[in-house]
Order: C-alpha cells, then structure tokens, then sequence
C-alpha cells in the first residue's frame, strides 16, 4: 500500500502543477478579453456610417456595375477564409470552425468550384498540411490580437484576389469562416460571404444585404451630394474601405470569441484539477490509513506470538 500512496502523492503534485497553468492561462485571458471585446464593439458603429455613405452613394451611382459588387461567371476558384486561433486550450473553438470549414468546402466542390484556401490562425494552418491540402496564403501569431497591419494586409490580399483576371488566379466569391461574438458565454460560428457585395439597403451595423422585407424600409428624405473629385473615385474608395471593415470586424469578433472560450475552457480545467486534486488526496489519506492499520495488525500479531504460550 506505501506503493499507492506515492503515486496518489505524484499525481496530486502533477495535478497542482497542471492547476497553475490553467489558472494562468485563465487570468491572462481575463486581461485580454475586456479590450477584444470593447474592439469587437466599437468597430460597428464606424461600419454603420460607411453602409450609410455607401447606400446614400447608391442613389447616384450604379453600384450594380461596380467590380466589387459585379458577379464574376468567368472562373469557378472561390476563396474561403477560415479564422481559427494559434493555440489550443480554447474549449471546442477552432473545432467547431473547422468543421463548418469542411461543410462550405464540401458544399462548393460538390456545385462544381474550386475552392481556395486562406488561413487565419495556426490551427487551421496546421489542419489543412495535414489533410494534404494547399494552403494559398497563412497568417500566424495574432489570432486573439490582431494588429491593424496584418488586417490590412489581409483585407488586401483578398481583395487583389477578387479583382484579379482569371490568368492571375483571381476568385470569383469571398467566403469567411469565423466566431462571431456574442457574449462571454455564447459564441457563433459563422459563414459570411464578403465578395461580391450585395449592395440594396442598409439594415444594420456594418450590414448592406437587404432582408425580405426590405422594399417598406426608404429613407424619408435624400441630401444633395457633390462629388469631388468624382462619383467614381469616391464609389472606390468607399467599397473598398467598407470591405476591409468588414473582414477586420470578422477578425475582431473571432478574437473576442477566442479569448471568451479559453477563458471559460481553463476556468472549467481550474476547477476539474481542483476535483481531481481532492479525490486523490482522498485516496492517498485512505491508502495511509490502511498502511497504518496494518502495521498495527502485524505489531499485535507479532506480540502475541512472542507471548506466553
């Protein structure tokens, strides 16, 4: 029984070490969160004013013929971003992704696309090399931070692929695979096509796709707008800032997301080791218990043979 007592000893010490990490990681994701979240949250109403100066710029452009709205018939390559973190310890997150990855890819190879790959994040990163699958272009490190940088370099890598002629390799739709955040204790995978944009009304933050009853939804009166230097220039600058919006409140939410299930998943590992902890001291005291019960059976045994006869 001395045997069972060191090894409860040893995973009770294991177990203590695990603790702490989890404990850790828990804090630290604690710190982080309240920014990722006030980020997430902001973002929409800066989305809102540009939908509304996109829409309001509707009225006196043809948005329809605008390359970022246009659809493209003249190739089948889709581009699909999949936003996943850079580590584990994060409960189901970068799972239940991939997963609704591998629906939408089943789903445009079976109508005849051709997907194309783009990662956010080195867990997807690292699910797809091993699947076997080319990867077109990765972004690591910055799941649950992202850097304005890498957003904007992202938002224009995709946006060079969209507008791209077939010979350059260029994509005839943007999907994205990511979190959206809704509280601490929920969050959504969600699929979103970015590209080509649908562009008919504006029905909320950040949003231009117009629902089915949008047609009773008018604005009760237009300004007049002057252009400067033209229509044109401003209907460019302003859908392709409104594109990269949209991808950087995507990669805001997934971050937010991020950090909310991590903290939830190493809140909920504190608390398993702290069980497991308890049952195996329990153990330990009972196996001790029974080492003691035993030498005091053998000490009487041998007293009594020692006695006289």
């Amino acid at each position: 029984m001395a045997g069972n007592q060191r090894v409860y000893k040893q995973r009770i010490r294991s177990t203590q070490t695990l603790q702490k990490v989890f404990r850790a990681m828990e804090l630290i994701a604690s710190s982080r969160i309240g920014a990722a979240r006030r980020n997430a949250q902001e973002a929409g109403p800066y989305d809102d004013a540009l939908s509304q100066a996109v829409a309001a710029l509707g009225t006196y452009s043809h948005l329809d013929d605008h390359p970022i709205t246009r659809r493209r018939t003249d190739t089948q390559r889709v581009a699909v971003l999949v936003v996943t973190s850079d580590r584990g310890m994060a409960g189901a997150y970068s799972a239940t992704i991939l997963r609704e990855s591998e629906k939408l890819l089943e789903q445009l190879s079976a109508s005849g696309r051709e997907p194309v790959v783009f990662t956010f994040g080195r867990r997807a990163q690292s699910y797809f090399s091993f699947l076997g699958r080319a990867v077109e272009y990765s972004w690591v490190g910055e799941s649950d931070r992202p850097s304005d940088h890498s957003i904007d370099e992202l938002a224009r890598v995709l946006l060079e692929y969209f507008l791209a002629p077939v010979s350059a390799g260029g994509v005839a739709e943007l999907h994205i695979v990511f979190t959206r955040y809704v509280s601490m204790v929920t969050q959504v995978p969600e699929v979103r096509r970015m590209l080509p944009l649908k562009i008919v009304d504006v029905t909320g933050p950040g949003e231009l796709d117009r629902s089915e009853d949008a047609d009773a939804q008018t604005f009760d009166s237009s300004p007049l707008y002057e252009f400067e230097p033209s229509q044109d220039v401003v209907l460019d600058a302003l859908l392709t800032r409104y594109v990269c919006s949209r991808i950087r409140n995507a990669l805001l939410q997934a971050a937010a997301s991020e950090l909310a299930s991590r903290q939830q998943a190493m809140h909920t590992a504190t608390d398993n080791a702290e069980e497991l902890i308890t049952t195996y001291t329990r153990l330990a005291n009972a196996a001790r218990q029974s080492d003691i019960t035993q030498e005091i059976t053998e000490i009487v045994s041998g007293a009594d043979s020692l006695g006289p006869e």
